[in-house]
């Protein structure tokens, strides 16, 4: 009986010795860990830095917390609210600040600067990181891919947030919810609530002026991840900051955390007091020199401003309005020339009707980019130049070609992508020069590519319906992932409504059945293309291909053909020579036809085809009779569709509309 009262203690103890919350009102007396140039002051604020340059900061609760079951390898749920300020001795450019999860105190190669004294370049996005943050960015960083200078990301791994939206937060009147910016770096404390729930996979984070009393809704952003993959059993939970050349100080005036339930709620009144950045009344002789310096300094310069302007006009590269709503990622024309080498031939990679693409290199960072130049006698607008810009300025994604930024000089655009080493997913499927992808680099490709569309319809703050979805415009990175890239025909729409044009746009072979019907476009017109991205992905195959065989020159037609007769791994790419798994080929297979069914309602949400990709839910054996007599029709459409070889074969090639 004694021994199992002492086991009974012992096992209680145990579970006890690992916390699963807290709560700070203040940190006087609090026992964090502390590195760098950490320290709490006087007033009970937590200082992670010190307005001091190139340093970092980082504080953490002491003790190891538990973020996954032992058992099944799932992340806990969790909880934490905290108000955190950044002062700034003057209006200058300053780093930001980052909530983190990590399985050590010591963050190894951790830099300041842009860097949050999280990852340094060496570290950053290695597997082995298991770091998880927030961060709260407040420097433009086009190496981390960042979206402007004012912003919130999801990091896994890596400091190129997974998901991130320029800070704001929404107030609700009556029935109308309005959205309101922030200013990170404003030296006024900002309330934060991050949620994670373990089980729906889905983060949220919130964030508010202190004026306002409880949290906002919506979240500002709102992401499904799921962080067992990146979490350790037992991790750190704390706070990371970092200085560059401008001095700047973070504060963390309360903060709350709790496992497997909601942190508790911040008194207010109860936060302590701050340093505010100073400002001399009195002027110093010093200041009074700088004064004066200052104003010869501007005269000189308003002078040289004119002259140049008076010189330049011609070439001038004008400040829109539009501009201002995407941030700071636009280039001047003398940085592409001199990346393109003054788009030299040479290094042409693409062209289209659009304009050509040509390969670049930054000469700073020698970061590799892509860029896209409008043809001055280019069928297509501004309108598709402004559409692209507009579509991917603010999304993040890790299957979306990253838009670096633009440049817009007289009446020629040019947009700047990162550059994608293997180029588009049609050619290694149909150019037999090219090396022959696997079947599993097939499979991880249209997964990614799946993902990336769920993103684009359910997970981004608007609806974005591509419109032209297809082999040519998915893009493969260094490390083969596929990555959905021309976003000129995409359009904006909120959630819950159709778009409707009379301008129908999309590519023949690609394009679902109601847009040429009735000029609708919905997310389940992406869910169509994908389908057939699916066929062509798995048989090696053109949509419309003249040159094969009568029966095989509509894809579709003939998959469907050999699902009838109970042939369907006929169609399988013979470059693989079935080097591929028979029941996942058939699942690509039938998936692509279910996609491409007639009917819009009657195609599988992009959720529910990433469920199926990824074996989260098991495809149906068999189809009710209706789907089969449906797809029937649709390929009696595409025979229509296809009935004149002389259109044939001018629609398989080019736009309806504007010819990409």
């Amino acid at each position: 009986m004694l021994l199992q009262a002492l086991l009974f203690f012992l096992i209680i103890n145990s579970s006890a010795s690992y916390d699963t919350g807290f709560q700070y009102s203040n940190f006087h007396g609090a026992n964090l860990s502390l590195n760098g140039v950490a320290e709490i002051i006087p007033s009970g604020a937590l200082q992670v830095t010190n307005n001091s340059k190139k340093v970092l900061g980082h504080a953490f609760f002491p003790n190891l917390l538990q973020f996954k079951n032992s058992s099944s390898g799932n992340a806990f749920s969790f909880s934490t609210a905290f108000v955190f300020v950044i002062t700034l001795p003057i209006v200058t450019p300053a780093s930001g600040l980052a909530f983190v999860l990590s399985p050590s105190t010591k963050l190894e190669g951790s830099r300041s600067q842009q860097y949050l004294g999280l990852l340094g370049l060496s570290g950053n996005g290695g597997p082995k990181n298991q770091v998880f943050a927030v961060e709260f960015d407040t420097l433009l960083s086009i190496d981390l891919e960042d979206i402007d200078d004012n912003h919130v990301g999801i990091d896994l791994n890596s400091l190129r947030s997974n998901v991130s939206a320029s800070a704001a937060y929404y107030i609700r009147k009556g029935h109308k919810t309005t959205k309101q910016g922030i200013i990170l770096k404003s030296g006024d404390p900002i309330q934060v609530w991050i949620e994670y729930d373990g089980i729906e996979k889905l983060l949220n984070v919130t964030l508010s002026p202190i004026q306002i009393a409880g949290r906002t809704s919506p979240p500002l952003i709102s992401s499904r991840i799921d962080l067992s993959p990146i979490l350790q059993e037992f991790m750190y939970v704390g706070f990371s900051a970092s200085t560059g050349i401008f001095s700047s100080c973070h504060y963390i005036l309360g903060w709350s955390f709790a496992i497997n339930g909601r942190a508790q709620d911040l008194d207010l009144s109860l936060l302590p007091w701050y340093p505010k950045a100073k400002s001399s009344r009195g002027i110093s002789m010093a200041s009074k020199i700088g004064i004066i310096l200052s104003s010869i300094i501007l005269a000189m310069a308003t002078i040289s401003g004119i002259v140049y302007f008076l010189i330049r006009q011609r070439d001038e590269e004008l400040v829109e309005e539009w501009e201002l709503d995407y941030g700071q990622h636009r280039f001047s024309y003398k940085e592409l020339c001199k990346a393109t080498k003054d788009f030299r031939e040479e290094g042409l990679v693409g062209s289209g009707g659009f304009g050509k693409v040509y390969r670049g290199v930054m000469p700073d960072s020698g970061m590799q980019i892509a860029v896209k130049r409008k043809a001055n006698d280019s069928g297509v607008g501004s309108r598709d130049f402004l559409s692209e810009i507009s579509s991917m300025g603010r999304l993040r994604h890790r299957n979306l070609v990253p838009l670096l930024g633009w440049c817009k000089r007289k009446t020629e655009l040019l947009i700047v992508y990162e550059y994608m080493p293997y180029g588009s997913l049609d050619k290694h499927l149909l150019d037999e020069s090219t090396p022959i992808l696997s079947w599993e680099q097939r499979h991880n490709i249209v997964k990614g590519v799946a993902s990336a569309l769920l993103y684009l319809h359910e997970q981004s703050e608007q609806v974005v319906v591509h419109r032209d979805v297809k082999a040519s415009n998915i893009l493969l990175d260094r490390d083969m992932n596929g990555r959905l890239g021309d976003f000129g025909l995409a359009r904006l729409c909120d959630h819950g409504t159709d778009m409707h044009t009379s301008h129908v746009v999309g590519t023949l072979g690609y394009l679902a059945p109601e847009v040429s019907h009735t000029g609708t476009y919905t997310s389940y017109s992406d869910v169509f293309s994908y389908g057939i991205v699916l066929l062509e992905v798995a048989c090696g195959c053109i949509p419309v291909d003249l040159q094969r065989l009568p029966e095989e020159i509509i894809l579709v037609d003939w998959v469907w053909k050999c699902f009838s007769e109970g042939k369907l791994l006929d169609v399988a790419d013979p470059r693989l020579k079935g080097g591929f798994v028979a029941e996942e080929m058939e699942m690509v297979l039938m998936l692509g036809l279910l996609c491409s069914h007639p009917v819009p309602g009657s195609r599988p949400s992009m959720r529910q085809v990433c469920q199926y990709l990824n074996d989260e839910v098991s495809f149906p054996n068999t189809w009710p009779k209706d789907v089969v007599v449906n797809i029937n029709e649709n390929y009696d459409y595409f025979q229509a569709l296809f009935s004149s070889h002389d259109d044939l074969s001018r629609s398989s090639s080019v736009l309806l509309s504007g010819g990409r």
